[in-house]
């Protein structure tokens, strides 16, 4: 009981387990917004770890098939150049995805990126599945995203956790599997400037 309350506190104080927002960008604006990476056919799982006691604290997924798009289940991370449909982001450029991160990379809490490469039609069933997945309520980032996986070939050792970092060590067993962590010394306050930046047309190019 006591570990599913830290987890609940975690989630709050990052405020990336928020209330779920149900939100539905019109067909032009994710036909405008949709991006098509040239790399293989890939998932990505992000956790995010808290330093003080190095548990975890957020998870987020990014799909790359026949489009990128980032599932960032009851997430706080907001773009208002980027379409949305219950926390699936369309158009996940580079600089879209090297804003995500630096938005939950700071002095409180590292990012671990953990990538598999997938069949196209692998990638296709997760997008599918994200896409229809519907607004994530609060404290249930983890476990969205371990049920979207669940039963997709390649990923069937994988548990339905609520648990972020019980999740991503899972992922890590996974056969080629890369992952690297992403450290920040960017102060807690600096979420108000990064969300000002998130409406500078640059960043969408």
């Amino acid at each position: 009981m006591r570990r599913n309350l830290i987890v609940l506190a975690l989630c709050g104080a990052l405020a990336a387990c928020g209330a779920a927002e149900p939100t539905w960008a019109p067909d032009e604006a994710v036909a405008k917004a949709r991006y098509v990476h040239d790399g293989p056919p890939a998932i990505t799982l992000f956790t995010v770890i808290s330093n003080s006691n190095q548990s975890g604290a957020h998870s987020g997924l990014m799909i790359n098939g026949s489009q990128r798009i980032m599932f960032d289940p009851a997430g706080s991370w907001k773009l208002p150049r980027l379409a949305e449909r219950n926390d699936v982001h369309f158009g996940m450029t580079e600089k879209m995805v090297n804003f995500y991160i630096d938005y939950h990379a700071r002095e409180t809490y590292n990012v671990v990126e953990q990538t598999v490469q997938v069949p196209a039609g692998v990638a296709e069933l997760v997008m599918q599945r994200a896409m229809a997945y519907g607004a994530v309520p609060k404290a249930h980032c983890t476990d969205s995203i371990s049920e979207i996986l669940h039963g997709v070939p390649g990923f069937e050792t994988l548990p339905t956790t609520m648990f972020p970092k019980t999740f991503m060590k899972a992922f890590g067993r996974l056969p080629g599997v890369t992952e690297r962590t992403i450290t920040d010394d960017d102060a807690d306050d600096n979420h108000g400037i990064l969300m000002v930046q998130a409406g500078d047309p640059r960043l969408t190019e």
